[in-house]
């Protein structure tokens, strides 16, 4: 890939200020800009690992029940 000089010292100068490898900050802006230009979503991202993490629940189990009271409270008022 070619740059011309201008552009070498912006890189450079955004790599360093995100502690990232030249290289590393190619990869990561072009995966970006493929992704929109893709219109990949969130959920095309995910799709690997939806589906795939099993859990009791946890804390969260009773999160969805205790949110509707909150909403009928409030909507009481």
């Amino acid at each position: 890939m070619r740059l011309d000089d201008e552009f070498e010292e912006m890189l450079r100068k955004a790599s360093q200020a995100l502690a990232m490898t030249q290289s590393e900050f190619i990869r990561d802006a072009l995966q970006r800009r493929c992704r929109e230009v893709l219109n990949e979503t969130l959920a095309d991202r995910l799709k690997p690992y939806i589906g795939t993490i099993e859990s009791t629940g946890g804390r969260a189990e009773g999160s969805g029940k205790a949110f509707r009271r909150l909403l009928a409270r409030r909507k009481a008022r």
